[in-house]
């Protein structure tokens, strides 16, 4: 039996140590055998598994996990910021021929995102951060996000809202996509995003990014979500809601987000997330003052 403990980062050998996970709590089940509950390292899942499945990282893999990470990460930041310079040019030069006399002030979308993973929260806010987004983050676990979204929206009043944390697909074998009860946590997500748009009918006032891992992503979408994961069920980067949400946040509010951009703009695009024609949360100001 392999000697483990929460806290441990972990493989599953059935599966050929596809994802590095979290133990994030060990018990019996009922016929007394070992089982250990698991989060993904840097994605959006969790899974049980038996304790005599699971092999310790070693260093060189934990390092190369790691690296791999930093490097997804970086590059998609790179992408963006050199987008967002390229975009931000085109209109300086619209800019320089309407006015000369005073400077124009941005004003992006304001996001707020709930999340079930603490640590997760930590980067997507350390991310936001870098790309000049102003975002106020919230752990909370998935079950408990319908019960606080509501007065969450409308004590910080965002652009966009992000409800995302862990979610799985369960059981074994041939699964029923269709039922709501072969998910961990899409229910959840469902019912917050009902909620949400019971305080904000319209989905160009707020644009709802919601979904985990494998999610339930006609259902999510159905609810009310402007984009959602995952349509192919497929595992999703813990950074896919900020980048989704920093192309909403950086268009126009005079034009829709290109779904194809904003897709292709995630870590795993269009097998792990999609949604609707939405419009940008971008607003331009006039004038920038020297204060």
């Amino acid at each position: 039996m392999a000697n483990v403990a929460v806290g441990d980062l972990v493989i599953r050998k059935s599966h050929g140590g596809d994802v590095v996970f979290k133990v994030t709590n060990i018990y019996e089940d009922n016929i007394g055998q070992s089982h250990c509950t698991l989060k993904g390292m840097h994605l959006r899942l969790v899974a049980d598994a038996p304790l005599s499945d699971l092999e310790r990282v070693g260093a060189e893999h934990l390092r190369n996990e790691i690296l791999h990470m930093e490097s997804v990460h970086n590059d998609t930041v790179k992408r963006v910021l050199m987008r967002r310079s390229m975009e931000r040019e085109k209109v300086n030069n619209v800019r320089a021929e309407h006015s000369k006399k005073y400077e124009y002030f941005e004003m992006p979308g304001r996001v707020l995102h709930l999340d079930g993973d603490e640590e997760y929260l930590a980067m997507c806010l350390k991310t936001y951060h870098q790309m000049n987004i102003d975002a106020v983050g919230r752990c909370i676990e998935e079950s408990k996000q319908p019960e606080h979204v509501i007065a969450l929206v409308d004590e910080y009043r965002p652009d966009i809202l992000i409800l995302t944390g862990h979610d799985a697909l369960l059981g074994g074998g041939k699964k029923d996509f269709r039922d709501i009860n072969n998910y961990r946590n899409s229910r959840y997500f469902i019912e917050s995003v009902k909620k949400a748009r019971i305080f904000e009918p319209s989905k160009d006032d707020l644009v709802i990014f919601a979904g985990a891992c494998q999610s339930y992503f006609e259902a999510i979408l159905i609810a009310g979500a402007n984009f959602a994961s995952a349509p192919t069920r497929i595992f999703i980067h813990a950074y896919d809601p900020v980048f989704i949400a920093e192309k909403v946040a950086f268009t126009p509010i005079n034009r829709t987000v290109d779904i194809g951009d904003a897709i292709t703009a995630s870590v795993t695009g269009a097998d792990g997330v999609g949604g609707i024609e939405t419009r940008g949360k971008f607003r331009l100001g006039l004038p920038k003052t020297p204060y």
